[in-house]
C-alpha cells in the first residue's frame, strides 16, 4: 500500500529503526529560512488541510522564527497549522528534512492535546536542542502532565493537495486522524485485511494514530486512487 510509503518512514518501529542508519540524509537542521514561508501562503496552506467549511472558521497559526503565532481566531474550535519535519519522531532520517509540510486541521480535543506536543517540540527546535534533548523534554512533560498524549475524541483532518508528507511518500492521501492511547490499533480493528483503519504507534508521542483515506482532497477534487 502507498500508505505504508508514509507510515513507515514517520511512525512504524521496524522502519524507525532503519530510519536511524539513514539519518545522514538530513544530518542536522538546515537554515531557519529553509522551513519558514510567506505568512499569506501559509495560512491558505494550512486552511488547506480541511474542506473550507471547516478551515474557513478555524484559528490559523504559522510559523515564524520565535515559534507558531496566531494568524487569524477561529470560531469553530478547530485549530489549523502546518507541521514540519519535527512532527515526526525524533530517530527518523526526515526528521529536518525541509521540503516536508503537512497541513493538519485539528479539532479542540486534538489542539488541546497532539498539536500541543507538536508545538512544544517546535520551541525545543528553535531552541537549538538535541533530537536526544527534545525527545526528554516532551517525555518529561508528558510524565508531570505538563502536556497530555491525547484527548478523548481528538481528530484531524490531513486532506491537502499541496501537502508533501515525506520523500517517499509526497503527497500521499487526503486522510483524516484519530487518535488513542498507544497501543490500542487492536480495539479498532486496524492494520487487519479488508479494514480501511490504518494504525501506527508512535511510542515516543504516547499516541496511537488511526488513519482513514478519503477519495477527493479539500477542495473537492478527486484523489488518486
Amino acid at each position: 500500500m502507498l500508505g505504508i510509503l508514509f507510515l513507515s518512514s514517520v511512525l512504524l518501529p521496524s522502519a524507525v529503526e532503519l530510519a536511524r542508519a539513514q539519518t545522514d540524509r538530513y544530518p542536522a537542521m538546515a537554515p531557519l529560512d529553509e522551513y519558514l514561508m510567506p505568512r499569506d501562503a501559509e495560512i491558505a496552506l494550512a486552511r488547506s488541510a480541511a474542506p473550507a467549511s471547516i478551515s474557513d472558521d478555524a484559528t490559523v497559526m504559522v510559523l515564524e522564527r520565535q515559534g507558531y503565532t496566531t494568524a487569524a481566531q477561529g470560531r469553530n474550535g478547530f485549530v489549523c497549522l502546518v507541521e514540519r519535519s519535527w512532527a515526526q519522531q525524533t530517530g527518523t532520517a526526515e526528521f529536518w528534512n525541509p521540503k516536508m509540510v503537512s497541513p493538519n486541521c485539528f479539532n479542540a480535543a486534538a489542539a488541546e492535546s497532539i498539536a500541543r506536543v507538536y508545538l512544544m517540540k517546535t520551541r525545543l527546535v528553535l531552541a537549538g536542542k538535541s533530537r536526544a534533548e527534545i525527545a526528554q523534554a516532551v517525555a518529561a512533560a508528558l510524565d508531570s502532565g505538563q502536556l497530555t498524549a491525547t484527548t478523548p475524541g481528538g481528530m484531524c483532518y490531513m486532506m491537502s493537495k499541496q501537502q508533501y508528507l515525506n520523500d517517499q511518500a509526497q503527497a500521499w492521501h487526503p486522510h483524516v486522524m484519530f487518535y488513542g492511547p498507544v497501543g490500542t490499533g487492536k480495539t479498532w480493528g486496524a492494520n487487519l485485511p479488508g479494514s480501511p483503519m490504518i494504525a501506527v504507534n508512535d511510542p515516543e508521542g504516547r499516541v496511537t494514530t488511526f488513519m482513514i483515506v478519503v477519495h477527493h482532497w479539500s477542495d473537492g477534487t478527486p484523489a488518486p486512487q
